[in-house]
């Protein structure tokens, strides 16, 4: 399983544009081979810094999603609202979390 995270910051008044973009692809997204989930957070205090955390089945099947013309139209859009140069990161699970009651949450 990879998780990847991408901070995305946004000039403010792009803010509203971006959200409905999201809208109109996050099902979409989700719904990509490989893809097990998709989330958008952010900032507390900093309404236009957001990030994605996404979940996939490998390395490949995320090379796959940005492969595609999803992705391709999708990140076209997206980059004429930032701010700043975003980041991303691709990451390992080392040690799932656990739940009160002691059982690891499935994602």
């Amino acid at each position: 399983m990879l998780t990847r995270v991408v901070k995305m910051t946004f000039r403010e008044e792009a803010v509203a544009q971006f959200l409905e973009l999201f809208e109109e692809v996050k099902d979409k997204i989700r719904s990509v081979e490989g893809c097990r989930h998709m989330e958008l957070l952010r900032q507390k205090g900093q309404p236009n810094v957001m990030f994605t955390l996404s979940l996939w089945d490998d390395e490949e099947a995320l090379n796959r999603y940005r492969d595609s013309e999803l992705f391709s139209g999708t990140w076209k859009r997206t980059k004429a609202l930032f701010a700043d140069k975003p980041q991303a990161w691709s990451l390992e699970r080392i040690d799932p979390p656990l739940s009160q009651n002691g059982q690891r949450y499935e994602l």
